[in-house]
């Protein structure tokens, strides 16, 4: 019993921080991809923006840690908490730093777990739109100023994104770094993944609303089954009256 009421703590704690923690995931990206977007920023906006990604390390840090004291099998919590070891022991490490936006996901995918069709629909948005805007910013940061490369931008870094995520791929911006591909090669996977999800969830939209039109045809049928068997009956028993009454004004009945 108490460690079922522990894991019940953790799971009210971790609903209610949700969207404090989305919030400073997004504060993050902010922080992160602003002097990125804006390579000429002024030593003011990029110390606010250092500030910023502290102060979400430091969100993501004491949750974490707050969660691992209401677990109740803390070792198994840990161990199966992987990407939240790696926010909490590496807070400043750009590359790895960015998987705290990411962690947004995960959050939406707790309560996406137990919402209803339009919820799950705003997970699948939220989640594209974070993944095309993290890769993004990864590219733009791993091909700006290179020799050859043709994504100089914001602007251009996104229409890659977009492109290669939904397997378009109009071969206009294209990157020319290792660091850039092994990004475009993460993003070209996930897309993969991506449409299967789009695809999943309409399918089951679908179905859904099928099933629903088959079940309100099968309560009409089922009510008009019902009202016609009412009709029939009411019907004999007035026939069994007339003939009643027919039998007795018989002569000689």
């Amino acid at each position: 019993m108490a460690g079922e009421l522990g894991e019940e703590r953790r799971e009210r704690w971790e609903e209610r921080t949700g969207p404090v923690l989305m919030l400073a995931a997004l504060l993050f990206l902010v922080a992160f991809g602003w002097p990125i977007i804006e390579p000429d920023a002024s030593t003011t906006v990029r110390t606010v923006c250092w500030a910023l990604a502290l102060a979400s390390w430091v969100v993501f840090a004491a949750d974490f840690v707050v969660r691992i004291v209401l677990s109740n099998n803390r070792v198994h919590f840990v161990t199966h908490s992987p990407l939240d070891v790696v926010l909490v022991l590496v807070p400043m490490l750009r590359p790895l730093s960015l998987l705290r936006v990411l962690s947004v996901i995960g959050i939406l995918d707790r309560q996406a777990g137990r919402a209803s069709r339009g919820r799950v629909a705003l997970y699948v948005a939220t989640s594209s739109a974070l993944l095309i805007t993290v890769c993004a910013l990864f590219m733009l940061q791993a091909e700006r100023g290179r020799p050859g490369s043709v994504i100089d931008s914001f602007d251009d870094a996104l229409w890659w994104a977009a492109t290669t995520v939904t397997t378009v791929g109009y071969g206009d911006t294209y990157p020319t770094t290792g660091t850039g591909r092994a990004v475009a090669a993460v993003l070209m996977f996930c897309g993969i993944a991506l449409i299967g999800v789009v695809t999943a969830t309409v399918a089951g939209w679908l179905i859904s609303r099928v099933a629903e039109e088959e079940e309100a045809v099968d309560q009409v049928t089922q009510r008009d089954v019902e009202a016609l068997t009412g009709e029939v009956r009411a019907l004999r028993q007035e026939l069994a009256e007339v003939r009643r009454r027919m039998d007795g004004d018989t002569p000689g009945a």
